[in-house]
């Protein structure tokens, strides 16, 4: 996904050099160098890409259109779909029908037209709109709008000006897409980490609960606001991400229920750095980790078995160890687990994985040091600051 999103980016500025040659040509009267017109050209691209990376829609196109009428230098600029103009600037508003017919005809080819006076010429005085350029706006080989240039004449620079143009709008809709598939692909993987969240382990918990109420009510109190504290928080419904201080919150309430079931068996060490607790973290990414590491590390090991939970500042990032000294797993079982082989049975491990990667990067997903019979060692590494990560 990453990639995806980088090749994008490269391919819209690539096609927005190609429109520096046109806007020189319309800003001659000032004068411009060729490097501030390019400065100026990418500047205004900037401008516009923000409300295009949400869609096309009503808001979106009235937020980016006049920013598409600067590069373009036309009297008029509109954004439309094949039922309306979504937005409009520029004067001559009164050509809002002949716009959505012609708007119609490049829907249904998938191509560029120009039209002259015989289509959008207009009887009105003051008018100096005689001719448009109807470029498509294309997703993923889906044609799903138009940008229509509206001008006195049209030339061969304004039809070459305009596609590209689109072009780029096109690539910022396409990354809008991305976005959409990412936020999509992240909730349904948070849906199955909650329907992953063991019926064995809620029964236990109530079991040691109710253990106690004879012998400590008091105890047996404090379980229950535990519990019911984990559970609220690990079916929250807002937010993709939360902070590492909240993720460790839960992961403590989870590790106090399992030492009321394992008593002595389970022993916990907790180290974590103070700077890292504001940083920011898909929504359950480390608990799961440490539940993994308890249901499949300690529960089949007999004695005393530890987890080690540290968080530490590594420069520009946090990094979040969870280590065991529990049976352990086949390096290649863990493989698979990884790859996202359902038969590789965990407790969202892969789901983890990919998640910090569709978010950070694949610089970030997990590192997994394991074997048969000497425990398990995970690793998690996220950039403290991260664009568009917010709790």
């Amino acid at each position: 996904m990453s990639d995806l999103l980088g090749l994008g980016i490269v391919a819209a500025a690539a096609v927005l050099l190609l429109v520096v040659g046109w806007a020189l040509r319309q800003r001659r009267d000032l004068g411009t160098p060729a490097d501030r017109a390019t400065f100026t050209t990418l500047h205004t691209a900037s401008l516009a890409s923000p409300p295009l990376r949400a869609g096309l829609n009503t808001t979106s196109a009235e937020r980016a259109v006049r920013h598409l009428r600067a590069l373009l230098g036309t009297p008029a600029v509109a954004l439309a779909d094949d039922r309306q103009v979504l937005a409009w600037d520029g004067g001559g508003t009164h050509h809002t029908d002949q716009v959505v017919e012609l708007s119609r005809r490049t829907l249904d080819t998938g191509r560029t037209h120009a039209h002259g006076p015989g289509e959008i010429g207009c009887p009105r005085p003051g008018c100096e709109l005689r001719g448009c350029v109807v470029a498509p706006l294309v997703v993923e080989d889906r044609v799903v709008g138009t940008l229509v240039a509206l001008t006195e004449h049209t030339s061969a620079g304004l039809v070459r000006a305009t596609t590209e143009v689109a072009r780029w709008v096109s690539t910022q809709l396409e990354l809008a897409d991305l976005d959409t598939s990412r936020t999509a692909l992240m909730e349904a993987e948070v849906r199955a980490l909650r329907a992953q969240i063991s019926p064995h382990f809620v029964y236990n918990s109530l079991t040691a609960i109710a253990s106690f109420v004879r012998t400590d009510p008091e105890r047996a109190r404090e379980l229950l606001v535990e519990f019911a504290d984990f559970t609220r928080y690990s079916f929250r419904r807002h937010g993709d991400f939360t902070t590492l201080s909240e993720e460790l919150q839960s992961i403590r309430r989870y590790l106090v229920l399992e030492q009321a079931r394992f008593g002595e068996r389970l022993e916990v060490t907790l180290r974590v750095a103070p700077e890292v607790l504001p940083v920011r973290v898909p929504f359950l990414s480390v608990q799961p980790l440490v539940e993994n590491a308890v249901r499949h590390g300690l529960e089949r090991k007999p004695g005393v078995g530890h987890v080690t939970i540290t968080a530490e500042d590594d420069r520009t990032d946090a990094v979040i160890t969870i280590e065991d000294d529990g049976a352990g797993v086949d390096p290649d079982r863990m493989r698979r687990i990884l790859a996202g082989d359902p038969g590789a049975d965990s407790v969202g491990l892969g789901n983890v994985d990919v998640r910090l990667r569709t978010v950070f990067g694949d610089e970030y997903g997990l590192v997994v040091e394991t074997a048969v019979g000497a425990g398990t060692k995970v690793v998690v590494r996220v950039p403290k600051f991260a664009p568009g990560v917010t709790a």
